[in-house]
């Protein structure tokens, strides 16, 4: 899981591609200027920055330059609808990671995120520790409660995933709905209750008295941290 900033102006890229990111576990901000993107990128706390290089506002280019000058270890990773080799050494020579040329599988590019990711693990910590020791590997879609893999459904997997990348957040149910299920679903939300009760269970949940998987209400969900407020 890592929290992710998406700077790309194009909304028929940008947002399946957030939904690709939220189930893979990832937490994502979006930028859809090159002035944000920079500004977002400078000051905040991602683990990686998924970056268009033909932003308005500010080039692609010196929004990579910006954030690699602020902070020269984060990971980050150019998207470009320019397939000229001398783009790509440009990009890389900007401070890019990687670089992926448009139009791209998805695969290919949640992929290369992961390589990343891994590559930038030794800087990037939890922000949040999730409760009751429970762990959660999205790339190889495993989960654990102490030293116990939990056997999940992909769809329960999919819920853990998603809940415990914001974890100590009140996620409102239809955000989960749409995020978790589909914005065109349209089957009953109680669908999301049945998954609920059975990673209750198999998380050793109570419940009747939920410690880990809480329900707030008139809100939603969210998934306890360990922390203190």
């Amino acid at each position: 899981m890592a929290l992710v900033l998406l700077v790309e102006d194009d909304a028929a890229i940008a947002e399946p591609l957030t939904r690709a990111l939220e189930r893979e576990g990832h937490v994502v901000e979006h930028a859809a200027d090159g002035l944000a993107g920079a500004a977002a990128g400078t000051h905040g706390r991602h683990e990686l920055v998924l970056l268009d290089l033909g932003l308005p506002g500010l080039d692609g280019l010196e929004v990579c330059r910006r954030i690699r000058a602020a902070r020269p270890d984060v990971p980050l990773l150019m998207l470009t609808a320019r397939s000229e080799e001398i783009d790509a050494v440009v990009g890389l020579d900007a401070g890019a990671d990687d670089y992926v040329a448009k139009p791209f599988r998805l695969a290919e590019l949640l992929a290369r995120i992961r390589a990343l990711l891994r590559r930038g693990a030794p800087q990037a910590a939890p922000a949040r520790a999730p409760a009751g020791g429970v762990r959660v590997d999205p790339a190889a879609r495993r989960a654990w409660v102490g030293e116990e893999e939990l056997a999940l459904t992909p769809k329960e997997f999919d819920l853990l995933a998603y809940l415990v990348a914001r974890t100590g957040d009140a996620v409102p149910r239809q955000q989960i709905m749409d995020e978790v299920w589909d914005v065109n679903w349209f089957g009953s939300t109680k669908t999301l209750d049945v998954h609920v009760a059975a990673l209750r269970r198999k998380l050793g949940d109570d419940g009747q008295a939920p410690r880990l998987l809480t329900t707030v209400r008139g809100v939603g969900l969210r998934f306890e941290s360990d922390e203190p407020a």
